[in-house]
C-alpha cells in the first residue's frame, strides 16, 4: 500500500511544555507514509531548537498571516506540499495509531475529504471519553450540534480540498479565532460526509490552559459570527436553541442581565426544553455562577 504523505500543522503560543508533547506524539506515530510536522508560533518568539531532520521531520514557522490561531493553522497549510494536512494543538497529544487509523478510512472512501476521531477529555486529572456515536456526520448534524467530539486536533483533510474553489482555508475572520474549526467543519461536510472513527485517538487538555476558556466577549461574538455565516444553524430549532442558550450563559457571566435575557427568550422560542437556558437564568439571579457550572460539566468531559 502507498501510503500519502501528511502535514501536521501545530500552532503554539508560550507553551513550551506542552508543545514539547504534542510533537512527541506525532513523531511517535506507527504510520507507514511520510510525516512532516510544522510548528507555528503566533504571537511569540518561536524556539527553533525544536526544529529537527531526524526520522519526522520538524519545521518551525513563524504565523505570517492575521493573528491568531486560524492564521497561525493555514501559515502552516499553505507552508506543506503534503497530500494530506492534519491540525494538532499545543495542548493535545496524539495515540500512536491515530494518523494510520483514519488514513485508511479516508483512502476507503475515494469522494471523502475530512476526517475526525472521538477524544477523551482530560480535566484535573481526570479523563473522559467523548464518543459521537456514528461514523458519518454530516451538515445537519453540524447545525444542531457543535459535537465537540469532533475536536480539531483531530481533523486530517486531504490538502487539495483546501483549496479556494472547494472548502477552503480557515476562517481568519472568526472573531478570536473562536468556532474556526465548527466553521471548518460545517464548509466541509456540504461537499461531502465527515468520515468519523469513533474511538479516542486523541487526548484533549482542558482547563485553564486554554487561551480562551473564559474569553465570554469573544465567545459571543463568534457565536453570532457563526450564526450569520451557516444559516443551517437558525433553519434547526434545537441547534438554534443551542447557541442562543449558550448566548445568554455567557451574558450572563459578563454581567450583562438584559442581553442574556433576551437571548433566553430566543432560546426558548426555539426550543423550550434548551437545558442552556435554565443556566442563564440561574446564573442572572444570582444562585449559580457560570464558572462553577463550566468546572462541574468539564469534569464530566463537557462544557455549555
Amino acid at each position: 500500500m502507498n501510503w500519502p504523505s501528511v502535514g501536521v500543522v501545530i500552532p503554539t503560543r508560550n507553551r513550551p511544555e506542552l508543545v514539547r508533547k504534542a510533537i512527541a506524539s506525532v513523531r511517535d506515530q506507527r504510520y507507514p507514509g511520510e510525516i512532516k510536522v510544522l510548528v507555528v508560533y503566533d504571537q511569540t518568539e518561536p524556539d527553533y531548537l525544536l526544529a529537527s531532520t531526524e526520522g519526522v521531520q520538524v519545521l518551525v514557522l513563524t504565523n505570517w498571516r492575521t493573528s491568531g490561531l486560524a492564521g497561525a493553522r493555514n501559515t502552516g497549510i499553505l507552508a506543506l506540499d503534503t497530500e494530506y494536512v492534519a491540525f494538532c494543538d499545543d495542548d493535545d497529544v496524539w495515540r500512536p495509531d491515530k494518523l494510520r487509523r483514519q488514513v485508511a478510512a479516508l483512502l476507503a472512501e475515494p469522494e471523502a475529504e475530512f476526517a475526525t476521531c472521538a477524544i477523551e477529555v482530560e480535566y484535573e486529572g481526570k479523563t473522559t471519553a467523548r464518543l459521537a456515536g456514528r461514523s458519518r456526520v454530516t451538515v445537519d448534524e453540524l447545525a444542531r450540534s457543535r459535537m465537540a467530539m469532533l475536536h480539531s486536533s483531530s481533523f486530517l483533510i486531504r490538502r487539495a480540498a483546501l483549496a479556494e474553489d472547494a472548502v477552503g482555508l480557515v476562517a481568519e475572520d472568526a472573531p478570536g479565532s473562536q468556532n474556526e474549526d465548527w466553521d471548518l467543519l460545517l464548509r466541509a461536510a456540504r461537499r461531502a460526509p465527515i468520515v468519523h472513527l469513533d474511538e479516542p485517538l486523541v487526548r484533549v487538555l482542558w482547563g485553564r490552559t486554554s487561551h480562551y476558556a473564559y474569553e465570554y466577549a469573544t465567545k459571543i461574538s463568534s457565536l453570532r459570527w457563526m450564526m450569520q455565516r451557516h444559516p443551517e444553524i437558525s433553519g434547526c430549532r434545537p441547534g438554534a436553541a443551542r447557541v442562543y442558550g449558550q448566548l445568554a450563559c455567557w451574558s450572563a457571566a459578563t454581567g450583562n442581565r438584559s442581553q442574556a435575557w433576551q437571548f433566553s427568550k430566543e432560546a426558548v422560542r426555539a426550543n423550550w426544553r434548551e437545558p442552556r437556558t435554565a443556566i442563564a437564568l440561574a446564573a442572572m439571579t444570582g444562585a449559580v455562577k457560570v464558572e462553577n457550572v463550566l468546572s462541574a460539566l468539564h469534569k464530566r468531559g463537557r462544557g455549555i
